[in-house]
């Protein structure tokens, strides 16, 4: 008896792993995988160390809010034309192209920093640099991953990986570079990531992908930007979470400009509170990742994502309350799990509708409502810091996202009614359309849904 329930549970794990993990079986998945998996953790390593030398040169939280603003404005303004290009030429080029630029950004930054010529400026002129490639970067690798899973109902599920991966860097890259800034310094958390980029590079390299994957196409970009405008913001669902994405991004997750202050002045600690605390926050995500990953279905996202919010917006306001580090750790977590499930949920509901001709546009604005909005809460969460106090700051941050959340909530019935027809038109998952429909059904009436 207790041999079957043991080989049952060895084989439940098994079929789980195998539902989690069922998109690596694409081989130019599994190639995009493997690099991002080991470059991501370099990137956040930078991440960490790029605030923290900031605020060790400087001391200025408003100066976090100018070096943040530098490196996502790019995204804000040049968005709209890298979705234009994303669509007309080869994503996988386009990514390449931008993984190769990185690396060099990435490796000047190292060189400038071990050498310690590194200024101020130098951080701006940098930031700004990256902001450029990033705004080219996102739309070409949201849209790439359709382009590598062949079949759409593994989309949701790759989409899920794609933040496994990227969460399960943040929960290793912070805790890291929390050492690394402790007992060798910022340079080498560049050099890190410098290095790191090989390895993103090199599984580019070896997919195997149609030549006939480029789509030249006549010049006429005001044009295709126009379209893709009118597309995107024409279309309710698309339009309302992209208002949702952007809200979060502008107001709840410019807290973590505040990080290095509220660890230091708040919590009274040094690099690796900062550290522990970011990465309580990747472990948060990582948890809400793999939640994603084990769903068979996408049934009831529609729900997901105002939840999600919620809960984001709900950390903030407790952490900016508490003094303790335990507790803030804990509340990391909460905060990670929210912000993961809002941005992934949110990703697989626009992936999903979207026309696959329109499809860089459309992603070009969600990595404008992400990264584009968020140099402007950088600059308003510093202003704020300086003005009413670290805490205040992300008081007010997370209450807005509360408020986002009880108005998307509110939007959802009329959205179920316009999507059900686009599911039917494209032939997209079936669930997928059920679950953005059920969502705002009365709990007695869904009861029966699994």
């Amino acid at each position: 008896m207790e041999l079957a329930k043991s080989v049952n549970n060895k084989s439940n794990i098994s079929s789980k792993l195998k539902t989690i993990f069922r998109s690596l079986k694409y081989r130019n998945y599994r190639l995009f995988f493997t690099g991002q998996s080991i470059s991501l953790i370099g990137t956040w390593m930078q991440r960490i160390a790029m605030p923290w030398l900031v605020y060790h040169m400087t001391g200025s939280a408003f100066l976090l809010g100018v070096v943040s603003f530098a490196g996502q404005i790019p995204t804000f303004i040049l968005s709209p034309f890298a979705g234009v290009l994303t669509d007309q030429f080869s994503r996988y080029r386009v990514l390449l192209v931008t993984q190769i630029v990185s690396f060099v950004q990435a490796l000047i930054l190292a060189i400038i920093a071990l050498t310690g010529v590194i200024e101020i400026w130098h951080i701006i002129v940098l930031s700004i640099a990256l902001g450029c490639i990033n705004a080219f970067d996102v739309p070409a690798r949201h849209s790439f991953v359709i382009e590598m899973v062949e079949r759409k109902e593994d989309l949701g599920n790759a989409i899920a990986l794609n933040s496994l991966m990227f969460n399960g860097a943040r929960l290793i890259g912070p805790s890291v570079a929390g050492i690394m800034l402790a007992t060798t310094g910022e340079g080498v958390c560049f050099l890190i990531n410098a290095v790191s980029y090989i390895f993103v590079i090199f599984s580019l390299m070896m997919m195997h992908v149609e030549k006939n994957e480029a789509k030249p196409k006549e010049s006429r970009l005001f044009r295709d930007m126009k379209e893709g405008l009118i597309y995107t913001f024409g279309f309710p669902p698309i339009k309302y979470l992209l208002l949702l994405l952007g809200l979060v991004s502008l107001m709840g997750s410019s807290y973590q400009v505040l990080m290095p202050v509220f660890a230091k002045e708040i919590l009274q600690g040094g690099s690796d509170t900062f550290g522990f605390l970011m990465g309580a926050a990747g472990f948060g995500a990582l948890t809400g990742a793999l939640y994603l990953a084990s769903r068979e279905t996408v049934l009831k996202l529609g729900r997901l994502i105002p939840a999600a919010t919620a809960l984001f917006g709900s950390g903030l306001i407790v952490l900016s309350l508490v003094r303790v580090f335990s507790v803030s750790m804990i509340l990391m977590i909460f905060i990670g799990l929210g912000i993961m499930l809002q941005t992934a949920a949110s990703n697989t509901v626009l992936q999903t509708i979207t026309d696959n001709d329109k499809r860089g546009r459309v992603m070009s604005f969600y990595a404008m409502a992400i990264m584009g909005t968020a140099p402007f809460g950088s600059l308003l969460a510093g202003t704020l810091a300086r003005l009413i106090g670290t805490s205040a700051a992300i008081f007010i941050g997370g209450a807005a996202c509360v408020a986002g959340a009880v108005l998307f909530f509110r939007k959802l019935p009329g959205l179920k009614d316009i999507v059900r027809p686009v599911y039917i038109k494209m032939g997209i998952i079936p669930e997928v359309a059920a679950g953005i429909q059920t969502a705002t059904e009365p709990a007695a009436e869904t009861s029966d849904i699994r």
